[in-house]
């Protein structure tokens, strides 16, 4: 305890440090406050209530609200938050591995390139805003009592559609300002203090559910399973595979006494889990969508409580978990595949006049790289896909749907990931001016702190 309280005193004593973590719980602190701010002639009960599934469970609906902090089903102006960004980020990286413009914009015009993608991502972003906002505010026109009767319907569309697509692009505008000027990822952040909005109201139930239930002892072994789960994630999160290689000797010296100097060693960090959380977001969209597109076709709401399409959408139930298991390992696979390129690190190593010790340059490094990222992948896929279903485990042990959210998912594996990544910078600023990092052993790691080769390819 006390070496935790002098790091805090070396991290106060930064002022750079300092600046940038105040700066950065400011900017939080405003994004927060948006989420409160209602959208003009929002009645927030009435459209609260009807956005949960009949009969109860989860849809896409209570997805999007964990994730913008609880504004979705408030209707407030960050109802959408950074979400469109997020989508229109997802798509240029998909399209950088079908299209030949995008990926010249991604891999070989550099910095020029990255503006420009840059600059078509918030171009993106703004029409997708268009489009969910549009949807959105149909939504809340649509249901009954949503809509305040003394407002008008077209004055309503004409400020929701502004309001809403301003907030999206104040709060891009926030994460970039925060990612220059503050400490950690800004969006990464902004999408983890909306998730993180609700954590502590589940915990304070949870905790009264539990110490009625059992006197307090069930929700102490609780917490020990979630610390043991947390702890596993951040193995996952941060486990590599290192292929070692080595640079071809170079020669030391001029003339006869010019002797040859050993290559240098480095290695290629294949990461255990490349994929991070889009096989999970992918596979609950494919599992929210039969329901939601069902909403359009069933005039009585009440039927989608029940039969299969009730179970797709219920993230707790048996056939919805053994689905979405097999879903999470299989995009876990395609999406290792689009972004690591055997091929390309074999084109890498062969300019750096490297190579893998006893596997020849070329096609066989290549397939080298191949083969053991698929191998690497398998228990990585495998741990995305038990880490999906654990909320369901969870639940089956009595644990409430709000707080066994937090057990697994989306919102476990972007609280440990982007946790991870702004402790890091942190021990990054402690530790170029000599002081001592956030740990005495092992080592942070997160996105900027991988070592090696591969970590910029």
């Amino acid at each position: 305890m006390k070496k935790f309280i002098e790091t805090l005193k070396n991290i106060w004593k930064i002022k750079e440090l300092r600046n940038r973590i105040l700066f950065t719980l400011a900017l939080l602190a405003v994004y927060r406050f948006g989420s409160f701010v209602l959208l003009p002639g929002v009645v927030p009960d009435a459209l609260a209530n009807s956005l949960k599934t009949p009969g109860g469970g989860q849809n896409i609906f209570d997805l999007i609200s964990l994730f913008t902090g609880g504004a979705f089903s408030k209707g407030a102006i960050f109802a959408l938050g950074i979400m469109p960004y997020i989508t229109a980020s997802i798509i240029i990286q998909l399209l950088g591995f079908a299209v030949p413009y995008f990926q010249r914009l991604q891999q070989k015009e550099g910095e020029s390139g990255r503006k420009k993608i840059t600059q078509i991502t918030r171009g993106l972003t703004v029409l997708i805003t268009l489009v969910q906002g549009g949807g959105y505010l149909k939504l809340i026109s649509g249901t009954p009592g949503a809509l305040s009767p003394e407002m008008p319907v077209g004055l309503f569309w004409i400020a929701g559609i502004i309001i809403l697509s301003s907030g999206t692009i104040f709060a891009m505008w926030l994460g970039e300002r925060i990612t220059d000027k503050g400490i950690g990822n800004g969006i990464s952040l902004l999408i983890m203090i909306g998730i993180i909005a609700s954590l502590p109201q589940m915990l304070a139930l949870e905790f009264v559910t539990q110490f009625n239930g059992g006197g307090g002892i069930l929700f102490v072994i609780e917490m020990a399973l979630f610390f043991v789960v947390v702890l596993a994630t951040i193995l996952i999160v941060q486990g590599v595979r290192k292929i070692p290689i080595q640079f071809a000797k170079r020669m030391v010296g001029r003339g006869a006494s010019a002797m040859p100097a050993a290559g240098a060693r480095d290695y290629i960090p294949l990461k255990v889990n490349a994929a991070g959380v889009m096989p999970i977001i992918f596979a609950q969209a494919i599992m929210f969508l039969p329901a939601t597109i069902a909403t359009f076709f069933v005039k009585d709401q009440t039927q989608l409580a029940e039969g299969i399409l009730a179970q797709l959408q219920n993230p707790f139930s048996f056939i919805s978990s053994v689905i979405a298991f097999l879903l999470v390992v299989v995009f876990t696979y395609i999406y290792t595949a689009l972004l690591v390129n055997p091929q390309q690190y074999a084109e890498y190593l062969k300019r750096q006049n490297a190579f893998i010790p006893g596997i020849k340059p070329g096609k066989n490094t290549a397939d080298f790289i191949d083969t053991v990222t698929t191998r690497v992948t398998l228990p990585g896929s495998i741990f995305l896909g038990l880490i999906t279903i654990l909320p369901a485990v969870a639940v089956a042990f009595g644990v409430n749907q709000g707080f066994a959210i937090f057990f697994g998912g989306t919102s476990l594996l972007i609280l440990v990931a982007v946790v991870l990544d702004t402790l890091q910078q942190i021990e990054s600023h402690l530790l170029m001016r000599r002081y001592d990092g956030l740990v005495k052993s092992g080592r942070l790691k997160g996105r900027s702190g991988m070592q090696g080769i591969g970590a910029g390819m």
